[in-house]
């Protein structure tokens, strides 16, 4: 027995309080009731007095019979009574007792003669009301029957989180007997899940009361040691009808297949999400290195480690690409990622080199036969399929690379190259969920690259029309020292049909002219060379700018609706003086030795083309040593800047008269023309200089 005040333990439990009867005791309110051989009360427990109304100081004394049960089965009670008095053998029985109010119970009893020290005889009698009983009868009975033939998973884990008993289901989940729970830790009976987190959630429960339902855990269990299984769990703390906490209820239901379609349909989402990310990134331009480099970008990190794009150098020559079984593969790399510093990159094509791939080779199977290609897990004989060489092999090797794939890209029946995947840090191996998507990323990407390359054939056709039309370099000419750049339009846009020129004319004079003819492509390319023919042939005919302008404008008009804008300017050494005539074109700047570089006034006139629309000639003195820069739009025109602050730019790097011609060609260029502009760039500066 403990000391006053301190609880007493059972096991290693504590019990909160003072030995009080146990829960289930205080359910069933059993009353005690103690006989003497005459059949009057002795002892009468406060239950008694509860179950049957009558107090102890009522019932103590009085015959039993007449208290505890029915006049109606009096004399049967009391042979029974007898019989336990007489043998020693106890009974039981359910009798209707009526209770002090007035009212009828059933009551079961339980009866047993008792033998004291000085050998007198008693009896005891056990009483329960027959109702509750039959409640916690039932209740226990359903509660197994639910427990047994329940397909969750159902365990009780006492306060040391120990099994004390676990159901059928639970046993064919975890793939152990009940008997090889009992007593063991879930750390113990399943290695191969997350244990801790598990027991945790257990504790926090008990601690709390807490419920926890819905718990998801991922591991194996002998039932099924080969492969994930994912759970959900839910936990409960159980609690006697006094509150002493005795364990904690456990609910197991296999939600794998839930899990599992979960997972894919996330997979599918990522892959919606990945389409839609490279919908909108590749083929942002139409250039054919920045549309292969998009590509490789979206593939890393979302498809592997490390993404080639390879397109076959009969494509890019525009040839057929269809391989003979025995032929190699000549191709040339546009675009390499990796999405970390490995060995493996030095095994990658650089972009814009040619590499042959013999026949036996991954990639030049997948572009012969215009089907993907996948190693899930890569060996080393793999290895030397998958690289150009045994050096690039190696390098492979050392870099980890464990899984390969390869799909075609594929645009309008043609196969035109490959996007060559492979993983090193990824621990997974491709899987048919990575093929589908590569391949919808090859197919997307395939219809951009072969636009960009049609595009690129294209337009390098216009830039050798538009560089064949251009002078190679300004002739000399008297008092003028003569710069000039022609800068093609970016990839995104086409090329345009600006010009400049400088022509010899008689008495020492030049002519000097930029134009741009609106439009794109080889059209307004040869239109600039009728142009520019033209303006040569009139100009050896001695005409003031302005009526060489008009005679232009008559030309243009004819030429299918073109439209184009133009200075054409007539430089005099002798008079020391410029004159100019202005067709809608951009006015020049004059930069002035001791002076602000500033705008010519002139008048703007019509663009060539639009016809009657009368020019007019502006003399301006031109001494030696003073600049003047002719330029077309796209030096200047930006989306992001008004048309005023681009030309207060050009003025302000033209800040230095003696600087060299070149020198400031190239300033303005770098300055002032974006890489990705729509539009091309014709410069002329003429600088005039003393007569020798």
């Amino acid at each position: 027995m403990s000391a006053a005040g301190s609880p007493v333990t059972e096991g290693d439990e504590p019990v909160r309080g003072p030995v009080q009867p146990s829960g289930l005791l205080d359910v069933l309110g059993v009353a005690s009731v103690v006989l003497d051989t005459k059949g009057r009360v002795v002892l009468w427990s406060p239950q008694a007095e509860e179950l049957f109304g009558y107090t102890a100081q009522e019932a103590l004394g009085e015959y039993a019979a007449r208290l505890m049960v029915h006049e109606e089965h009096a004399d049967l009670v009391v042979k029974l009574f007898a019989d336990v008095m007489l043998t020693g053998e106890g009974w039981a029985g359910a009798f209707p007792v009526r209770h002090k109010n007035g009212t009828t119970r059933l009551v079961e009893f339980r009866n047993m003669r008792l033998l004291d020290d000085r050998g007198s005889v008693y009896a005891l009698g056990l009483a329960a009301d027959q109702s509750t009983v039959r409640r916690l009868e039932r209740d226990v009975a359903l509660s197994a029957r639910i427990v047994s033939q329940s397909p969750i998973g159902l365990a009780v884990l006492d306060t040391n989180l120990r099994y004390v008993s676990v159901n059928p289901a639970l046993e064919r989940i975890n793939g152990v007997p009940a008997k090889e729970h009992i007593g063991r830790t879930v750390r113990e009976v399943l290695p191969s899940v997350d244990a801790g987190a598990l027991e945790s959630a257990a504790r926090q429960v008990l601690d709390t009361g807490v419920p926890l339902v819905e718990q998801h855990t991922i591991g194996r269990t002998p039932a099924d040691p080969d492969e994930d299984h994912a759970w959900s769990v839910s936990f409960y703390r159980l609690e006697d009808a006094i509150g002493t906490v005795l364990g904690v209820a456990t609910s197991v239901v296999d939600v794998t297949e839930r899990h599992r379609a979960g997972i894919e349909a996330e997979a599918a989402r990522r892959r919606l999400a990945v389409i839609a990310d490279a919908t909108t990134r590749i083929g942002t331009t139409l250039e054919l290195d920045r549309t292969a480099r998009e590509l490789a970008d979206v593939a890393v990190p979302e498809l592997a480690d490390i993404a080639a794009v390879d397109l076959l150098e009969a494509v890019m020559e525009g040839r057929p690409s269809v391989l003979r079984p025995a032929q190699p593969a000549v191709i040339r790399a546009l675009a390499v990622q990796a999405d970390h510093v490995t060995e493996a990159l030095g095994a990658a094509d650089p972009a814009g080199q040619v590499a042959r791939y013999e026949p036996d080779r991954l990639v030049t199977q997948c572009v012969r036969t215009g089907r993907p290609v996948m190693v899930q897990r890569v060996e080393d004989a793999d290895l030397v399929r998958i690289a150009r060489d045994p050096e690039s092999a190696a390098l492979l090797a050392r870099a980890g690379v464990h899984s390969y794939l390869a799909v075609p890209l594929i645009a309008r029946g043609e196969v035109l190259g490959a996007l060559d995947l492979k993983r090193t840090r990824n621990p997974l191996p491709f899987s048919e969920d990575d093929l589908l998507l590569a391949r919808e990323l090859a197919a997307r990407a395939a219809v951009q690259i072969d636009n960009a390359r049609w595009y690129q054939n294209a337009r390098n056709t216009a830039v050798t029309l538009q560089r064949s039309l251009l002078p190679s370099h300004p002739p000399e000419t008297t008092g003028l020292e003569v710069a000039s750049r022609y800068q093609p339009a970016g990839a995104v846009g086409e090329v345009g049909g600006d010009w400049f020129d400088v022509i010899p004319l008689d008495d020492g004079k030049t002519a000097l002219v930029v134009g741009d003819v609106m439009g794109s492509g080889i059209d307004a390319a040869a239109t600039m060379g009728r142009l520019r023919t033209a303006t040569s042939t009139l100009a050896s005919l001695d005409l003031e700018p302005h009526r060489l302008l008009e005679h232009l404008d008559k030309i243009t008009a004819g030429l299918d609706h073109y439209i184009a804008t133009c200075v054409y300017a007539i430089h005099d050494p002798h008079a020391r003086q410029c004159s100019f005539a202005n067709a809608g074109h951009l006015p020049p700047a004059l930069v002035r030795p001791g002076h602000s570089p500033k705008l010519l006034e002139l008048p703007t006139g019509a663009p060539l083309g639009v016809g009657g629309v009368p020019f007019s000639t502006t003399t301006v003195d031109l001494h030696p040593g003073d600049q003047l820069v002719f330029y077309t739009d796209g030096l200047v025109e930006t989306r992001q800047h008004t048309l005023d602050e681009r030309l207060d730019t050009l003025l302000s790097l033209l800040d230095d008269p003696a600087r060299p011609l070149e020198d400031v060609c190239d300033l303005l260029l770098r300055t002032l023309h974006h890489p990705d502009n729509h539009d091309d760039v014709a410069l002329l500066i003429a600088r005039a200089q003393e007569q020798t």
